[in-house]
Formats: C-alpha cells, structure tokens, sequence
C-alpha cells in the first residue's frame, strides 16, 4: 500500500468560490414573470396537495404575475415559516413539480422552486416582518431543539401570544440547515439571516449549547413549562459494524459537512485524492460532491442497493455524477483495513432475491481510499437524553406521535427528524412544527383532551 494523499488546498481561492456557488441562481424579474406565465392556475391544484405544508402555489405564482411579491412572500410563509430555505434545498422535483400538470414527456413542469425562492428573498434581504406576535397569554413553552421544526414551532406560538424557549445544543440555530446541507445550497449565510428573520417577530428566547439529558432535563422541562415540544433531531450516527472505523482517515460525512459549513476557508480543510462514500442518501450526495468541489481526484459512492432504491432523489444523483462522482451499486462493505494511514474497504456484491431482500452473493472486491466517509443514517442517542425521554412511546427507535404531533407523554409533543414515520425533510419539519404549535394552543386553551 502507498502512503495517503490528504491535504489542504487542493484547489484555489478563486476555483473554490466558483465551485462553491450558488447552486440555483435566483431568477431575474423577466425570468421569473415568463415562469410564472406557464402556470395554469389550476383550481384543485396538485402542487398544492403535493406541498407538506400545504402552501397555495397558484396563489403566490399568480401575485408574481401581477408584480405582488411581497404579497406572494405572505402567502408561502404563511403556510411554511422557512419557505426561503425550503425554495432551496426541498426536493421539489418528488413534490410540487413532480404533480405539476405541465410535468410531461413534451413539457417541463413550472419551476415551482425557483419561483419561491424569488417571491421570498426580498423580505429576508429587507428585514420586513410580515407578521406579528399575538396578544401575550402568560403562557410558556419549552422548544428542544434549534432546527426547523423547533423554530417553526417557536414562530406560530409566538404568533398565537404564547412565549416559547428555545434550548439547542448547538452554538447557532437552524439545525441541518445551518450544519447538514451542502455549502453550495446555501450560500451567503442564508440559513443564520432566516433564523434571525424568524425570532424578530419577538417572543422568542434562545438559550444555546444546552442539551437535553446534561445540561437539561425533560421532568423539570414538563414542571417549568405549560408544554414541551422535543425537536432535538438525530444527534446519533449509525456505524458499519466494521473493524477500524474508528481510524483517523474514516470520518462520519455529517461531521465533515458540518466542519464545512462552518469554515471560513473551505481550502484549509484537508480533503483525499482519492475518497469513498459508503451510503445512498442525501448526505452522501453532499459529501461526494463537495468532496469533488476541493479537488479530491477520485471520489466514488458505494451503496448496497440499486438507483431506484437510493435516499438521494435522481436530481441529486444526477448532481453527483455530472460532478464526476461514480455510484457504484449493488456492493455493502464488509471489511475495513487501515495500513499507513490508507484505508482499504473490502465489499461483497448484493442482489435482491426472489421476494425483495437484500441478499449477499459471495463475490467481493476491494477499494483504496484516503478517506473513507461514513453516510449511512443518523439515529437518536436515546440513552443521552435521560430516563425521562426514553419513557416516552418509541417504534423504530424513534418517538412516536399522534397526528397533532403529541405524544404519550403529558404535555410533551414532538416533531422533526426525532418522530416515527418522518422523511427527513426540512419542509416536513416545518410542518411538524406548525401542527405542534398549533395543538398545543388549543391544549392551553382548553380547547381539546390531553392527548392532542
């Protein structure tokens, strides 16, 4: 084996901020008028069906059309508190573009995207609230978690009067959005000028690095507050079960992303010429890519199953191979070695038999890599978060709620990425929040059961 080629600085400043761009150049006004003409306006619209939180697209298309951006804004964020973020990183090519009547072999459907992120900008870039907090009640509610489904939450009580705590243990809010997403789907600091756009309507306090389980616990949560909602997201990272996964050149893709996110030099972070992604989600795309993006050679994702059964969308395996990353499918690792500092990953080939399980069939080859990322799942730490916590109705290893996003405990509801049945979707978590928050109003009111 050859010695590793990990450094710093593959590439240079300049060639760095080209490929770390933004990814989906905002429309112009031309562009985003002649979008917006290609709606059809549909009445039973299925993009809107489509939208987890369920926002009228012909609506804010239409207000685009008659020049009301600012009128378009308040209709997407109404329904959908991070619709700037979402305009950004929700895959909207499986959702509202996907069920878009225009979608057809002989058409592309409305760049419904595109057009959200158009109407949405200018209010974060001018600061303009758009709503207002609601007549205090006295009421309290404890937030666990910074991310979107806490900060959706967090809004729409405030909206309702109610006060709510934040606690995150993280030093920023904003959860994936600020520390799990490719670089170049946010550029510019979007993510922190969302949050911040977000607490100014007021009512909001922010207590950060504090985690649940040490610094905080859910019985005194449940005896300070008038309600909790837990929206702590996965803070565990699944492993290979392998042997040496815990050398210095294997590395958890979350991590790396994070660490990325949060450098203010992207080419002082060193990279592999030569890198290997075990996994087949998103997270792995964005490893992959960014990983091409600070001039690694040869990157290649190793996933265990076919195309049509990955986690990343086909835009986003359509992304990392026009970036020069090779999928490679049908192969799980099942031995690890590190000698001299280079990794050398063994896979055995799968296939699915006759009623759709995953099956080994005994053929195996070997790869070499500088780096190795592990992307294959995150999972909740249950055991961190206190007895308390892991009392609370699990399946899956993941809390299990009722439609209005409440669980088996009193007064505790949850949302996000730490429920049973979640997708993983930062606009499925703004949903999670907004039900939340508007079951628990109606629990301080009195207006409903215990159970939500």
């Amino acid at each position: 084996m050859s010695a590793p080629d990990i450094k710093m600085g593959r590439l240079s400043a300049d060639e760095i901020a080209e490929k770390f761009g933004d990814l989906h150049p905002p429309l112009s006004r031309p562009e985003a008028l002649i979008e917006a003409d290609r709606c059809y306006f549909c009445f039973d619209a299925p993009c809107t069906t489509a939208c987890p939180t369920g926002i009228d697209i012909p609506s804010f298309i239409q207000k685009i059309r008659s020049d009301n951006v600012q009128g378009s804004a308040e209709t997407i964020l109404k329904e959908n508190i991070m619709g700037g973020m979402c305009a950004r990183v929700c895959p909207t090519e499986v959702l509202c573009e996907e069920a878009c009547v225009r979608n057809t072999h002989e058409e592309k459907p409305v760049n419904i995207g595109l057009l959200q992120r158009y109407a949405t900008d200018p209010t974060f870039q001018s600061g303009t609230q758009l709503f207002e907090r609601g007549p205090e009640t006295g009421k309290k509610v404890a937030i666990v978690g910074g991310g979107p489904a806490g900060l959706s939450c967090a809004h729409r009580l405030a909206m309702l009067g109610h006060d709510a705590v934040i606690y995150s243990r993280d030093d920023k809010l904003g959860g994936l959005n600020e520390y799990g997403i490719a670089a170049y789907k946010t550029v510019d600091e979007f993510a922190q000028r969302e949050v911040d756009w977000i607490l100014n309507i007021g009512g909001i306090d922010v207590r950060t690095n504090i985690a649940l389980g040490d610094d905080i616990h859910l019985a005194d949560l449940q005896r300070d507050y008038d309600a909790v909602f837990l929206a702590f997201g996965l803070g565990g990272v699944n492993s290979l079960g392998l042997e040496n996964e815990d050398a210095d050149n294997v590395l958890n893709a979350v991590d790396f992303i994070a660490d990325l996110r949060q450098a203010e030099d992207k080419g002082k972070l060193p990279i592999g010429r030569r890198v290997i992604v075990i996994g087949g989600g998103m997270t792995a795309i964005d490893v992959a890519v960014q990983s091409k993006r600070l001039g690694s050679e040869q990157v290649d994702i190793v996933y265990r199953r076919g195309a049509d059964q990955m986690g990343a969308s086909q835009f986003e395996q359509e992304l990392a191979q026009t970036n020069d990353v090779s999928i490679r499918h049908w192969s799980t690792p099942i031995g690890l070695s590190v000698a001299n500092g280079l990794a050398q990953v063994k896979f055995e080939r799968t296939r699915l038999d006759a009623t759709g399980k995953l099956q080994m069939t005994g053929e195996t080859w070997t790869a070499e890599a500088d780096i190795v990322f592990k992307a294959v799942g995150q999972t909740i730490d249950l055991e961190s978060l206190g007895g308390d916590a892991q009392s609370i109705e699990q399946r899956g290893g993941k809390l299990v709620v009722n439609e209005a996003r409440k669980t088996s405990l009193d007064k505790i509801w949850a949302g996000g990425d730490c429920i049973f049945g979640h997708d993983d979707l930062t606009v499925s978590a703004v949903q999670d929040g907004k039900l939340a928050a508007l079951s628990i109003d109606r629990h301080l009111r009195g207006e409903e059961a215990n159970n939500g």
